[in-house]
């Protein structure tokens, strides 16, 4: 960094235009992004893709998405009208984008009130505390259930949970196997599933097979329900 930073000065003071000062108080070191590629979080980034396809395929008059992450809820305010719940409500102002709190415990919503509905990423993580949630082992089983409660007939949930042997990481996260996602959305249609395996430079496989999966230590499962 201090030889860049020297040759840097060297030409800026040679150059004939002066349109910026280097200041010692301005120093903004960044060491950790000269690579030969860009990197990236590859579960995130593959299946916010993935959602945000899947929504534009449903094409619903509004989508409810709960606790998912926040660039997808914004992104997808874009073309649908969005609504975004968390249990640390998060504090956004976009035109077509509501937010507020909600607990997946307890959903503040009546029985099949919802057409189109996601929760991604989230329900490994309830119940361990790391959100700074009450301590529930069945807790991710209890919201899988409200899930299920509030969509309507007819509509669609848009699940991803890490999917591979099955453990508990306290207090991370949950990792299931392809089974236990199934058993826990048992009289739902299984539209599509899809998944991005530990070797994720082949990108998303459409309706992988059950041996694969087995072998996963932290697939990405993503899993498209209908409610019938």
């Amino acid at each position: 960094f201090t030889l860049s930073l020297f040759r840097f000065k060297a030409r800026l003071n040679a150059s004939s235009k002066k349109r910026f000062e280097l200041n010692f108080l301005d120093l903004y070191p960044c060491l950790g992004d000269d690579s030969p590629t860009t990197s990236f979080d590859p579960h995130y980034l593959y299946h916010l893709a993935w959602a945000v396809r899947k929504v534009k395929e449903i094409a619903p008059k509004k989508h409810v998405d709960f606790s998912s992450h926040l660039h997808f809820a914004s992104m997808l305010s874009a073309f649908v009208e969005t609504e975004f719940y968390d249990y640390r409500p998060a504090k956004l102002n976009l035109t077509n984008l509501k937010t507020g709190a909600a607990d997946l415990i307890k959903l503040p919503f009546q029985d099949n009130s919802l057409s189109s509905i996601s929760c991604m990423h989230v329900i490994e993580h309830i119940g361990l505390g790391r959100y700074g949630d009450p301590l529930d082992p069945d807790a991710d089983l209890k919201a899988v259930e409200e899930l299920k409660r509030v969509v309507a007939p007819g509509g669609s949930l848009l699940f991803v949970a890490p999917v591979g042997i099955p453990r508990l990481m306290f207090n991370g996260h949950r990792i299931y196997s392809l089974q236990q996602v199934l058993e826990m959305f048992a009289g739902f249609k299984v539209v599509e599933k899809s998944a991005l395996p530990d070797d994720w430079t082949q990108g998303i496989i459409r309706e992988p097979d059950q041996e694969l999966l087995d072998k996963q230590n932290y697939a990405c499962g993503m899993f498209w329900f209908k409610k019938e």
